[in-house]
């Protein structure tokens, strides 16, 4: 295909990011955009759709000004699983009580609808069973249901359209209101086969979302990569593209990093999942926060992980989405957070490396007197669940856990503790491929992007403590091409999204787990686990005591 591109536009929690793609996956150009964020109280996370769509516009501008526009082929979205309020005009309507219309997204990342979560999972409606037996505050029910309990005026009765933020921006591209099955499947409770449940609404009191065969958040839905539409006169303007240009049905980020990576030709690297099924793979997305995929050709219910979802990512396949709620923002909030923080930022800048890169070559001068780096944290140990559980455990209540620590406070402090949570992090997606197993998947590859994983220890220790090959691609931005193949299967210049992450995907470099620290880790994740337990004790002992001293004073 002579002067071809995709265009991929991925909308994460702090950017929009545009890559202009070539049908064989190579990336010609990047550009990205800040995106604002307000936190108006405790837990509650706002955007502005226009301000997203217009830095997606300004992206793509950018990836595609020195290129004769007739050339883009296809367009495809990603974005965060953020919930956008729109009124009758198609016009933002306040998602706050300050009644700031402008602020009209509720991010993925926010917990203001916690009770209202714990009350749907206390129903245990038969839709849960897709969700790992848990609503998680970070789907979309319960947000609605807090928005119509707390801003009824305001704007439940004003929204005449709830979207994802991915069908969001395949809307204002084309003028489509079909929904992809990723976010409506995942994040809203549809089944691919029933359609929506009636009763699941109606019990937890939003039953006029059913009005006009839900009209408001969406009747009519397709596969990922499917063609929605092309674009309108007004979007191709905005974006500066070519009216008519195809739009693929569009995908949760997270997924898309998936589709980035998981499809990759394995042969000649001797890995595990070579001459297997894409069922033998586990795509592990890391940024701000952390998703596992695993597909597979049955239904698997995994207690505490998402799914099975039918055709979310891949057609005919079942996906299974578990998730560490924050990782990337763990790693800033440990730094930001440590007395030698400072100090860590005047050096890594003076040597001309990241922070990150500085931390790894400072704890390699730490290792000298011992076999191993990793082994540095045998007396330090961290429980990462600082924003709650979202797998295995689907516990919002867990908290962060810190085990170990003296009262010195220097940059080796900061560095060893640095260490002990990327650790905790690793050992997270152990005990979610532990769950994963047990319930029938066969994982034996891991296949990972995102901005953790330009980190070689991050990606080192996912190996070692899981005991399984870590795969990377060859372009970084697999999350990027992942919303590229949507673009290009909704051009039709590939006969299937199976083709197209075929083509259009390449390993890069495989990091392999180290035998040697087998039992060291063997013992590590046994401590890992039993932090959990302690905590729940301890919370125990203090609802236990008290009822005591209610007894007493009463």
């Amino acid at each position: 295909m002579s002067c071809c591109y995709y265009i991929g536009v991925d909308v994460g929690t702090c950017s929009v990011r545009a890559a202009l793609v070539s049908p064989d996956g190579h990336v010609k150009y990047t550009a990205e955009e800040n995106i604002q964020i307000w936190e108006g109280c405790v837990d509650h996370y706002e955007q502005s759709s226009e301000d997203i769509w217009r830095k997606c516009c300004k992206a793509v501008k950018e990836v595609t000004r020195d290129i004769d526009i007739d050339c883009v082929r296809g367009i495809g979205f990603d974005a965060t699983c953020s919930l956008v309020a729109l009124g009758r005009n198609f016009q933002p309507v306040a998602v706050n009580q300050a009644g700031i219309k402008e602020r009209n997204v509720v991010m993925w990342m926010d917990h203001r609808a916690s009770q209202q979560a714990s009350r749907i999972t206390a129903m245990k409606h038969e839709v849960l069973r897709r969700v790992g037996g848990v609503m998680s505050p970070e789907m979309q029910p319960p947000k609605l249901l807090w928005l119509k309990e707390n801003l009824l005026e305001s704007c439940w009765k004003d929204t005449s359209h709830f979207f994802d933020l991915p069908d969001f921006l395949s809307w204002k591209a084309t003028g489509s209101l079909v929904r992809s099955l990723c976010t409506v499947v995942c994040k809203w409770t549809y089944s691919p086969s029933d359609g929506w449940n009636d009763s699941f609404w109606t019990a937890v009191g939003l039953e006029d979302l059913m009005e006009n065969n839900y009209y408001k958040i969406g009747s009519q839905t397709c596969c990922p990569g499917r063609l929605v539409g092309g674009l309108t006169p007004e979007a191709a303007a905005d974006l500066g593209l070519k009216e008519g240009t195809a739009v693929g049905a569009s995908l949760i980020d997270a997924h898309a990093g998936g589709l980035g990576v998981m499809g990759a030709d394995v042969s000649g690297h001797h890995l595990p999942c070579e001459n297997q099924p894409i069922t033998s793979r586990m795509a592990v997305i890391c940024g701000t926060s952390s998703c596992h995929m695993a597909v597979s050709s049955r239904a698997l219910f995994v207690p505490g992980v998402w799914g099975p979802y039918l055709s979310a990512m891949l057609p005919d396949l079942w996906l299974n989405e578990g998730g560490q709620s924050v990782t990337g923002r763990l790693v800033d909030h440990v730094l930001r957070g440590h007395a030698a923080y400072t100090q860590l930022k005047d050096q890594a800048e003076e040597s001309g490396k990241h922070m990150y890169s500085y931390l790894n070559f400072h704890l390699e001068t730490l290792a000298r007197v011992t076999t191993h780096v990793e082994q540095l944290t045998a007396d330090l140990h961290v429980w990462p669940d600082f924003h709650g559980n979202r797998s295995p455990l689907a516990d919002q209540t867990s908290r962060g856990m810190i085990v170990g620590l003296t009262l010195s406070q220097t940059l080796d402090d900061l560095a060893l503790l640095y260490l002990a949570t990327l650790q905790a992090i690793a050992l997270g997606t152990r005990h979610i491929i532990d769950a994963m197993r047990e319930a029938g998947h066969d994982i034996t590859t891991l296949f990972m992007c995102g901005g953790l994983s330009k980190n070689s220890l991050f990606v080192q220790l996912h190996a070692n403590t899981t005991g399984l090959p870590v795969v990377l691609t060859e372009e970084k931005e697999a999350v990027l091409i992942g919303a590229a193949v949507l673009g290009a299967c909704a051009s039709s210049d590939y006969s299937s999204i199976q083709e197209a992450m075929r083509k259009m995907t390449k390993i890069g470099r495989v990091v392999r787990p180290n035998p040697e620290l087998e039992s060291f880790y063997r013992k590590k994740y046994a401590v890992f686990l039993k932090l959990y337990d302690h905590q729940k004790e301890y919370v125990k002992l203090m609802n236990d005591g008290h009822l005591e001293a209610t007894a007493v004073y009463n």
